[in-house]
């Protein structure tokens, strides 16, 4: 009998704690330091998922987005919809940019996530790893914030939200001259 109550004692922790885990809002990212803070961005330039050709030197003079991510990994699914949002609210032709790279996936496998996701912005394939060497991306999702004039303002860790894109960049202009 008191085996039973102690089995039924922890059933019902285990039930908490998965109640607990569940319906806690999702991991969001954070600020993390960086090498590259105030520094020129390490060029980005290749062929993209969808076969075209992009430099991200293209959209010096506007503030860009540079999100590392891959089809495979869970908190890259979670903050899509965040992205897609973004890029809707700053299409303007002198707004903020958002560009991807892949990050240890094929090809195929991300522009398929790209685009059952309603993603527009260009996707940059990264076959060797040299793009997250350069920026010293460890693991997606990695978002990195780029003035205007090329200099890192933001290193963003783990999934984005669409209002904190938007608060690193109205930051970001504030500290500008």
């Amino acid at each position: 009998m008191k085996a039973r109550w102690i089995a039924l004692a922890v059933l019902v922790v285990a039930a908490g704690l998965i109640a607990v885990l569940a319906t806690r809002p999702p991991a969001a990212a954070t600020e993390v330091d960086t090498p590259l803070l105030g520094h020129q961005v390490p060029p980005v330039s290749g062929t993209t998922v969808s076969g075209g050709s992009f430099t991200l030197s293209a959209l010096r003079g506007r503030w860009a987005v540079v999100n590392f991510f891959a089809s495979w990994c869970q908190p890259c699914q979670q903050e899509e919809a965040d992205l897609v949002a973004f890029a809707y609210q700053h299409r303007g032709p002198q707004d903020a940019a958002l560009v991807g790279v892949v990050y240890d996936d094929s090809t195929s496998n991300a522009r398929s996530f790209l685009s059952s996701s309603g993603a527009t912005w260009p996707a940059v394939a990264d076959p060797g790893g040299t793009l997250a060497v350069d920026f010293g991306v460890r693991a997606p999702p990695e978002t990195f914030l780029v003035s205007p004039a090329g200099l890192v303002t933001a290193h963003l860790d783990g999934p984005v939200t669409t209002a904190q894109l938007d608060y690193w960049l109205s930051r970001g202009a504030e500290a500008m001259p």
